[in-house]
């Protein structure tokens, strides 16, 4: 987590910043900190990191608290930062772009089944074109063993099995194998961001 006061850091604020901007395609530095992204930030108070602080953290180097915080695995995706921020800054963007960064210096997740659901999520993507949920929730369950051990597993299936029931009397669960267009160029674009984060542990 972060520490009370943020300390600057020449050596690595530069690169920090030129990274996380160049992948998130966020323009960081016309951030001036007006807190309207936090004040709306439905997961900040329970992170104890809100959005401008996480953004502060990058400008000023401070790489490995913006990368180990639980805003980046609790964060939503809501985009209500993004639609407040008055510079259009997506905090949502700046979090997966830190995700991924984590996922490739193979740091251990804060939150195991959040790692799981987005691996499992990209997967399944790269198959299809879209996410298909009976392979979705196999692939998921099997990133969940991998990550967490059988207790995990079993623990997940316990605490999901009266949603998926819901889900099935109410036609919300599809067992179709829908495909897109395109898939060729979605599995080539999985494939490179694969190369790109190294071998697996």
């Amino acid at each position: 987590m972060s520490t009370s006061t943020l300390k600057y850091s020449a050596e690595t604020s530069n690169a920090l910043l030129k990274e996380v901007m160049d992948r998130s395609g966020q323009n960081l530095m016309s951030c001036y900190q007006c807190r309207r992204c936090a004040s709306g930030c439905p997961v900040g108070e329970e992170t104890g990191v809100t959005p401008d602080r996480l953004v502060r953290m990058i400008l000023l180097g401070e790489k490995e608290d913006a990368l180990n915080n639980l805003l980046v695995w609790k964060c939503v995706a809501c985009y209500t930062c993004g639609t407040r921020c008055p510079n259009n800054i997506h905090t949502s963007r700046i979090n997966e772009t830190l995700k991924q960064m984590s996922k490739e210096a193979h740091a251990k997740p804060l939150l195991l089944k959040v790692a799981a659901f987005h691996s499992a999520f990209m997967k399944s993507i790269s198959h299809f074109g879209r996410s298909n949920e009976l392979e979705f929730m196999g692939l998921y369950q099997m990133e969940n063993v991998k990550k967490g051990g059988l207790s995990a597993l079993i623990a997940d299936i316990k605490s999901l099995s009266k949603l998926g029931i819901a889900m099935l009397r109410k036609k919300r669960m599809h067992f179709k194998l829908d495909k897109t267009k395109g898939r060729s160029e979605i599995t080539a674009l999985y494939n490179r961001s694969a190369k790109r984060q190294g071998p697996k542990e």
